[in-house]
């Protein structure tokens, strides 16, 4: 049952989300990362599981976010700015779990990562996406280890929700219920969405909504 606050979270969501979003800044080391201001929210998830598309979904825009078939293309910190009103910033992490990328760069994307989520006080959230078709993966569960280490707020977000039986979808999210049950740094609700039919994008935006209402 939808109450009368969840409604006004959908439809302040809605109108945020409708506005003017725009590209702001990439990062490719700690050092080159922008000042801080506002609220800033993060999507961290292994490559491929659609964050770019996600971003695209919640912001109504096709093209904000790039998106690849390639797996590990993001190799930045990609800072997307909303209405200037609003103060608020959202964040495409580089794909983790790519192991076909050089070590190297792996070790490089890993250090740029834990640094931001250790040094970003205006980092209201990490929204932690996981493909439903497959759920939690050992990398998954090592990312959510530092975020436990780093004290980040964080939120899984199950992607894909339309590419998976209704059966299966219910046992994914029990089991990474199960899981998250074991990191308490952990909000213990999980989103489902789609980007493709836009299921579960409401729900993602009012989250938002009420994280700002908090932190201002």
């Amino acid at each position: 049952m939808t109450t009368d606050v969840d409604a006004d979270l959908i439809e302040q969501g809605r109108k945020l989300f409708a506005g003017d979003w725009q590209f702001f800044w990439a990062s490719p080391s700690i050092e080159t990362l922008p000042p801080m201001a506002g609220i800033e929210v993060a999507f961290a998830g292994r490559s491929n599981v659609g964050k770019s598309s996600l971003i695209n979904a919640l912001t109504g825009r096709n093209a904000l976010a790039r998106t690849s078939h390639t797996p590990g293309r993001t190799q930045e910190l990609i800072f997307f700015e909303g209405p200037e009103q609003a103060g608020f910033r959202l964040v495409d992490m580089p794909g983790y779990g790519y192991a076909s990328a050089p070590k190297a760069k792996v070790a490089s994307w890993t250090a740029l990562i834990h640094s931001f989520l250790q040094g970003r006080s205006n980092l209201a959230r990490v929204y932690v996406l996981i493909d439903a078709r497959h759920g939690l993966k050992p990398v998954d569960l090592d990312v959510l280890k530092t975020l436990d280490k780093s004290a980040v707020s964080y939120q899984v977000v199950l992607t894909k929700a339309d590419q998976v039986k209704p059966v299966e979808l219910q046992a994914c999210r029990a089991a990474t219920a199960a899981a998250l049950s074991k990191h308490p740094a952990a909000f213990p609700e999980i989103l489902v969405t789609s980007s493709h039919t836009g299921a579960g994008m409401p729900e993602l935006r009012a989250a938002m909504v009420r994280l700002l209402r908090e932190r201002s």
